[in-house]
């Protein structure tokens, strides 16, 4: 657990904020909008609200981008970048740096890249996850890391800096007969700080911490091929607002 926690630190990622805006541009419905917090009450969420417009463009194995220039737009942006962050692609290099420099702004993608090489390069670091110098899995063996986003929420906003946190649950593990490192499952939120670069909302900084995590159900945990078949058989989502 020490080790993903080391992990998700340093892939860091946005938390998803639902705080209404008078514009239309919040979670909530027109006239319906969630409070800002400025008259003393505390933001909460609201549902999304159909804004007709498409706001992420993506296609198939690649990141989703074009961000809408507003709160909403900040959100999406938050949402899917902690996935991409937090996903089996920071563990080889050719498609980790191809995430940076999607994700970050180029003014931090550098020093970024620095600083994960360091650590996702490490053999003795991904050793201990269970995975080759080359960040492959054991034969028979399939690694998981995966991130769901919950929600998310907008701390602050202005025309080119946006504070979006992202709740969000971690799969992480060896998903094989004989793994000693299973898929377990955690919970998170981070906070991104963004800036509107180059016609797109790009991380800057960002701050981690655990939870807020729910009481696990009295389920019996699957099997490693269950797991396994899983992971390959359910793709992921384009998260957008």
């Amino acid at each position: 657990m020490t080790v993903v926690a080391v992990v998700v630190l340093l892939i860091a990622a946005i938390a998803f904020a639902n705080r209404g805006g008078s514009d239309g541009d919040g979670g909530g419905e027109s006239g319906n909008a969630a409070s800002d917090g400025k008259d003393g009450t505390a933001p909460r969420a609201q549902p999304t609200a159909p804004s007709g417009e498409k706001p992420v463009k993506n296609s198939p194995n690649a990141l989703a981008s074009g961000f809408p220039h507003s709160e909403r737009g900040a959100q999406s942006a938050a949402a899917n970048y902690v996935v991409a962050l937090s996903g089996d692609g920071m563990f080889t290099t050719a498609s980790r740096e191809e995430i940076v420099d999607s994700v970050y702004a180029p003014s931090v993608a550098a020093e970024r890249k620095t600083d994960l090489d360091k650590v996702y390069g490490d053999p003795k670091f991904l050793k201990k996850v269970g995975l080759n110098e080359e960040g492959k899995a054991p034969k028979d063996s399939t690694f998981v890391a995966r991130t769901t986003p919950v929600g998310t929420k907008v701390i602050d906003y202005k025309d080119k800096k946006a504070k979006v946190a992202v709740w969000y649950s971690s799969l992480f593990g060896l998903a094989g007969e004989d793994s000693k490192r299973p898929v377990t499952e955690s919970w998170y939120t981070n906070t991104f700080e963004l800036s509107w670069v180059d016609g797109d909302w790009k991380v800057t900084d960002f701050e981690q911490k655990d939870g807020p995590t729910p009481i696990g159900k009295d389920q019996a945990a699957s099997s490693a091929d269950e797991m396994a078949d899983a992971v390959k058989g359910f793709g992921g989502f384009t998260y957008a607002r």
